[in-house]
């Protein structure tokens, strides 16, 4: 007989392959859409348009993919050749790599380092930032610390917030709140629930509560690499 921790585990590893397939599908039917009706009607084709939209059905093809491939290598641990990282730096170099968009308030302490993949701890990084930049209507905070043991960051936007029933949800595969969460705001869907698979891959946790001005605030906590300078 099938437990059922794992008959929960088969169901959502079940609904996680129809997310991915739908979430692949949509782009493949728009793209397959529109050189047929260019194969149709060839002389009332827009051909800078129609490449334009095609690369861009492209270009989400591939962010999906990518994302899935991450997926697939921090949950087989793959590619995680660990080494001290120094947090505030990795923070610091991704929070101004983009220019525009919301303003950035910056607090952090030096030398707050944690053993880890750089470049997993990167795109964990991007990923929260990316969702805040995505959420907030004028400014992100961003704080780096630690305490005896543990580093942390925390990114809080003054957006919309996430309600107290949807904070584990957003963590989910291709979850999308209603209101926030839409293809047409960017994001494969997958930003989160690869930012917290790379904090669990490091031993670490990453939780979302309500900023102290309304918004959300996603929190990263990681232990503390051997090494780091405690003030």
């Amino acid at each position: 007989m099938i437990s059922t921790a794992r008959a929960e585990w088969a169901a959502g590893q079940r609904r996680f392959a129809s997310d991915a397939a739908h979430e692949l599908l949509t782009p493949l039917t728009g793209l397959r859409a529109q050189l047929e009706e260019a194969r149709l009607h060839p002389d009332q084709t827009d051909l800078p348009q129609l490449l334009d939209a095609a690369l861009g059905d492209v270009h989400r093809l591939e962010a999906i993919t990518a994302d899935l491939l991450l997926l697939a290598q921090v949950s087989e641990g793959t590619r995680l050749q660990r080494r001290p990282v120094d947090l505030t730096d990795t923070v610091r170099t991704h929070a101004f790599r983009q220019a525009g968009g919301p303003c950035i308030r910056l607090r952090t302490v030096p030398a707050v380092t944690v053993q880890a993949a750089p470049t997993h701890l990167g795109r964990l990084v991007t990923n929260l930032l990316d969702n805040a930049r995505r959420h907030a209507r004028r400014a992100i905070q961003v704080q780096v610390g630690h305490d005896d043991t543990l580093a942390e960051l925390s990114v809080a936007d003054d957006g919309p917030g996430i309600p107290a029933k949807d904070r584990e949800r957003v963590f989910e595969r291709f979850a999308r709140l209603d209101a926030g969460r839409c293809r047409h705001r960017g994001g494969t869907g997958l930003g989160l629930a690869i930012a917290r698979d790379i904090a669990h891959a490091h031993a670490g946790t990453l939780h979302v509560e309500e900023a102290p001005g309304g918004g959300a605030r996603f929190v990263l906590r990681l232990p503390l690499a051997g090494d780091t300078v405690r003030p």
